[in-house]
């Protein structure tokens, strides 16, 4: 039970990664806060949190573009809490356009979420969070390597490593630790709803396509006490599939 008397905030709580990351946590005893901005679709995912062993779970409201929506939700956790120990940024935004037909509102909307929303839970952690406490970013490999229609999101989280590393270097003298984890192909609505996957511009081998499970395994490992010496990495989790050549 390494999460025991511990409190995890998970944006994008409501489903697909953030749902599973929710329930391993859950499941080694942390309390969870489950951000989304829908209550409709947290309240499954709280239910099956509790039914997974997290002591306590409450799902805020919260749309993660708004900084005021993330403090309040910062309050609230500490509020009922009393503590926060862990952050996992996992709210996405994803659009499918050309460069050519992107609009400035297009590029505002996936760096609001992408971006902004995992800068305003770092700065509200690093002004409440303990020594002790870890944060662990969501990104993806397209922040490495990625296809055409996704350049606002390719370019959010190619930004999102880039603020994990100098979190990490700020977070460091305050005792909290700051990573990022960058699934591959993973087994989400994402995926499949993806128009590139379903018109075959991308190629998916089955091989390739991860489970949930498996981004919150490594973030169970990011966030816990055991990676205590693990500071501003970026952990690459697809199966290998970025380390063949093409």
């Amino acid at each position: 039970m390494q999460f025991q008397d511990k409190v995890a905030i998970i944006s994008g709580g409501s489903g697909g990664i953030g749902r599973a990351v929710a329930l391993r946590l859950a499941a080694e005893g942390a309390r969870l806060v489950l951000v989304g901005r829908h209550a409709d679709k947290l309240a499954p995912v709280a239910d099956a949190a509790r039914q997974a062993g997290a002591p306590e779970v409450w799902a805020s409201v919260c749309d993660v573009a708004v900084e005021a929506q993330v403090a309040a939700t910062v309050a609230g956790t500490l509020q009922r809490f009393g503590r926060l120990d862990v952050v996992v940024n996992d709210a996405g935004q994803m659009d499918f356009k050309p460069l050519r037909e992107l609009t400035t509102d297009d590029w505002l909307r996936a760096l609001q979420v992408d971006l902004f929303g995992a800068f305003y839970f770092i700065k509200q952690a690093f002004l409440h969070m303990k020594p002790g406490g870890s944060i662990v970013n969501i990104s993806s490999i397209h922040a490495v390597e990625t296809e055409a229609l996704v350049a606002p999101y390719a370019a959010s989280k190619a930004a999102l490593n880039s603020l994990t590393r100098s979190a990490a270097i700020e977070g460091k003298p305050l005792g909290i630790r700051v990573n990022s984890v960058l699934p591959g192909a993973i087994d989400t609505p994402m995926l499949w709803d993806n128009p590139n996957v379903k018109s075959g511009v991308e190629k998916i081998d089955k091989a390739d396509v991860g489970r949930p499970e498996d981004i919150a395994d490594a973030v169970a490992y990011l966030a816990s006490d055991r990676a205590a010496f693990v500071q501003g990495i970026e952990m690459r989790v697809d199966g290998g599939r970025l380390g063949r050549l093409a």
